[in-house]
């Protein structure tokens, strides 16, 4: 049967009575928060019947009022952490920059800030990717491959390290492709560089050069374009020869490695046979020396003892001719 027929001892489906006790009359409600509004705020009560809203008083507005425009103010404190810098805005346009601190600003909508991390170091690859996940690292030959001075290519990765010196320059003039920038930047100064140099100093001994020729150039265009940017590092992380030709190329460098070898080798024998063949030399500079020395001096004794000879011949010739053949017998039997 229907639930507000008698049968139902007048009760309606949520167990209130039908009666005197039922449930309170909408329009009593309204009234009853009229009244404790009006009170609240020092309007009249409501007519019975009526539904007229209270009106506040200007006592209540006042406070209202103040509390509004204290939370309202109250939104433009912010804090600054160490290590970033805040630039208020005036209705989009820049006012000024704000160091680490409890700063404030006008409110939206007079007033923005924008807090940029500025020593935070950050870190672009050029020519490669390195995956987080699993730290492999893939290659980007549009980036990498690179044209030298002797019209050969190679494949070159190179990491830079910025962080912001100009906060302003960056939120006006970059936006959020901070990357983007930095990465087109670095490419277009490596092909410069790279550009100026063969490919054996890019590949060998080259490497900290054109890393530091790089890095002056880089910071050169990033300044040209107000970025913001401060280059800290730039880093060689490989360079070698495309893949098609790296086997031709090994063996060019296994051929400059004997090369380099054997004349070590050749600059070593040099080093040991011409010393040893100098001391030779000079030892038989000497021994012909003291042999000529000998021999003349001998000679000049057989020549002064002739000499003398021939004095006493000439003094005595029967005498000395006679002495003379008494020791020469002497000799020969002694």
């Amino acid at each position: 049967m229907p639930w507000n027929q008698s049968g139902s001892n007048d009760r309606d489906p949520w167990g209130q009575g039908n009666g005197q006790n039922g449930p309170p009359d909408l329009d009593e409600v309204i009234r009853d928060l009229q009244k404790k509004f009006g009170g609240l705020f020092g309007g009249g009560s409501g007519r019975k019947g009526g539904g007229k809203l209270p009106s506040f008083s200007s006592k209540a507005m006042g406070p209202i009022a103040i509390i509004l425009v204290g939370l309202y103010l109250a939104s433009g404190f912010y804090v600054v952490e160490q290590g970033q810098q805040a630039v208020e805005l005036r209705f989009g346009a820049y006012k000024t920059i704000k160091d680490a601190g409890l700063r404030w600003h006008m409110p939206y909508p007079v007033e923005s800030v924008e807090i940029v991390n500025v020593q935070q170091i950050r870190t672009v690859e050029v020519g490669y990717r390195t995956n987080t996940r699993s730290n492999q690292v893939a290659g980007v030959p549009r980036e990498a491959l690179m044209l030298t001075a002797d019209e050969n290519i190679i494949d070159i990765h190179f990491a830079v390290q910025y962080d912001i010196k100009d906060p302003r320059e960056l939120l006006f003039n970059v936006a959020e492709a901070q990357d983007l920038v930095v990465r087109g930047a670095t490419e277009s100064a490596v092909r410069e560089i790279v550009g100026r140099n063969s490919m054996d100093f890019a590949i060998t001994g080259g490497r900290a050069e054109i890393a530091q020729e790089t890095k002056t150039l880089l910071q050169q265009i990033l300044d040209r374009y107000d970025t913001g940017f401060n280059i800290k590092a730039v880093e060689m992380q490989n360079a070698q020869p495309p893949a098609e030709v790296k086997a031709a190329f090994d063996d060019a460098v296994k051929a400059r490695e004997d090369e380099e070898r054997l004349k070590n080798e050749a600059q070593a024998y040099q080093n040991d046979i011409i010393p040893r063949a100098r001391g030779a030399a000079a030892r038989l500079e000497q021994e012909a020396a003291a042999y000529q020395a000998t021999v003349v001096a001998a000679a000049r004794g057989q020549a002064s003892r002739f000499i003398q000879v021939l004095d006493e011949y000439s003094k005595a010739p029967g005498i000395t001719r006679d002495r003379l053949y008494i020791d020469a017998m002497e000799e020969v039997y002694g």
